[in-house]
């Protein structure tokens, strides 16, 4: 058994300047499903009433303390527990609202294992822990402080009220070939040349783009792209709240180690003994880890740890994976296969397209990189298909696969950005599904490892929220990328080692390969 608690999150009022809406006329304007057209709810998460600049005022990883709920125990049954977790300020106060970011993990050291604890938020400073115990033997619990209720509210403003906290490059071609650098961005109050502005339109998903308009080329002569400069977006008081040493710190120990015994003669809570297939619920936790594989809480999930079985799964598919660079790794994964040659399509790597085969088995890798905005080094703009256009290009049917991952590029705009973009890809993902059932689509949440203003962790649990809510009554699946990436003692990298990746890409196996 497992005691589950639920997260509950607040927001405040969501509106903002928001760049031009799309003409009417575009192909696909996607409109917004239930589940996103209210984001007050949604993105709901405790305010930080008072001084919320006062550092010693703010939460601190050194003074807080959690202990054991009840009474502890010589061992405990393989089943759940509850922990609390008494916040406290820099001068040992206890601290009297909610709206903290807590990570917590029950950890196996000795098997390689480990378990996202979950956090309840009781808005009076105390959070309640949970986890499930799901395997034999001894474990020990970790808490991590990742930002204060303080911090969280200079991220939850940035994210609000700023149109951007970045900018980024266009390189226009004369017809002498000389060229022209100029600012662009998704406003074109950010390019600072409002009244001399190229605007762009992506056909397919009526998405824009601006550009400030150069001298003498014109618009139609914009050629390339890249990232340009992070803005300084925070003042002192602020930084001095997101500081690398009051960020993602570890609580010192609170509890001792604890013993699980088995249960039945079992070692294991293994998972329910069904398919892997999009549709299922998700369950809290999805997953957890063991002798490092992450056996899912969801289904009976496969571990492809031979070249022949990976290649038997993937006979004749075709695999298209759109979106960010953390998904670019599972491309990058088809290495452990040595007979998936890629293929030297002569194109900026970091963006793409880039294709692998495998001629004897028929299998097709595809990777490219989404749309603007996006933070690469120079890429041509040809380049940049927006993920509805490649949707629209798709027959589907049994034998392709596609797997979307998006949210980094998107921290450093508002959240009406992702939520306009996510409505026109559910749009086209729904009429894949439509015109071809069969399809597989398969939806990677985005993972921890951002510690800054311009993407964090809590930007990113709420990305999550918005790509599960836009696509909950679509046949889809989810790879729960933001608790593999949180359940194990190993550093936070935005790039994970391939011992995460692994774990991801098996459980894309399996649902490729549910038997």
């Amino acid at each position: 058994m497992e005691m589950i608690l639920y997260i509950r999150v607040s927001w405040p009022d969501i509106a903002g300047p928001l760049p031009p809406r799309p003409c009417p006329a575009c192909k696909s304007s996607g409109s917004l499903p239930q589940e996103l057209s209210d984001l007050t709810h949604l993105l709901h998460w405790p305010p930080t009433p008072g001084d919320e600049r006062d550092l010693l005022a703010s939460t601190s990883p050194q003074t807080s303390t959690y202990h054991l709920r009840g009474p502890a125990q010589a061992s405990y049954a393989l089943g759940g527990y509850l922990e609390a977790i008494l916040a406290r300020d820099h001068r040992g106060r206890p601290k009297i609202h909610g709206g903290d970011l807590f990570r917590a993990q029950l950890l196996g050291p000795d098997l390689k294992a480990g378990v996202p604890g979950d956090v309840q938020d009781l808005e009076n400073g105390t959070y309640l822990l949970s986890f499930p115990l799901l395997w034999a033997g001894q474990a020990q619990v970790q808490v991590w402080l990742i930002n204060s209720r303080e911090a969280v509210g200079v991220l939850r403003r940035l994210w609000r009220d700023q149109w951007a906290t970045v900018n980024f490059m266009g390189y226009f071609r004369g017809p002498t070939g000389y060229e022209e650098i100029v600012t662009c961005n998704i406003n074109p109050l950010l390019t600072r040349e409002e009244e001399f502005t190229c605007h762009y339109r992506d056909e397919n998903s009526g998405e824009l783009w601006f550009c400030a308009r150069p001298p003498p080329p014109p618009c139609g002569s914009l050629v390339g792209q890249s990232s340009g400069h992070y803005w300084n977006v925070t003042t002192l008081p602020e930084e001095t709240l997101l500081a690398w040493n009051v960020t993602d710190k570890v609580f010192p120990q609170g509890i001792s180690l604890i013993w699980m015994a088995e249960q039945s003669n079992r070692s294991l809570m293994l998972s329910p003994q069904q398919p892997c297939r999009p549709g299922l619920p998700a369950p809290n936790p999805s997953g957890f880890y063991h002798q490092e594989v992450w056996p899912s809480l969801s289904c009976s999930g496969h571990s492809f740890s031979t070249v022949d079985r990976t290649l038997s799964c993937l006979a004749d598919h075709a695999v298209h994976m759109l979106g960010d660079s953390t998904l670019q790794q599972w491309w990058e994964y088809r290495d452990t296969v040595p007979s998936l040659k890629p293929v030297d399509l002569h194109v900026t790597y970091q963006t793409g397209p880039l294709m692998a085969v495998e001629t004897t088995w028929g299998i097709v890798l595809h990777w490219r990189a989404h749309s603007w905005p996006l933070r690469s080094l120079r890429t041509p703009v040809a380049s940049l298909h927006s993920v509805v256009r490649e949707l629209g290009g798709m027959a589907g049917g049994p034998h392709t696969v596609v797997v979307l991952g998006l949210g980094a590029h998107f921290t450093t705009f508002p959240p009406p950005i992702f939520v306009r973009r996510l409505a026109r890809i559910r749009a086209a993902v729904a009429a894949l599904l439509a015109r071809e059932p069969r399809t597989l689509v398969v939806i990677k949440l985005a993972n921890t490892g951002y510690k800054s203003v311009y993407g964090s962790d809590w930007f990113t649990l709420q990305v999550n929220r918005l790509l599960r809510a836009a696509f909950a009554d679509l046949h889809v699946a989810f790879v729960d990328a933001w608790e593999m990436t949180s359940s194990l003692a190993l550093p936070d990298n935005i790039h994970p080692g391939q011992l995460i990746v692994r774990n991801e890409v098996d459980f894309l196996l399996s649902l490729v390969c549910p038997t």
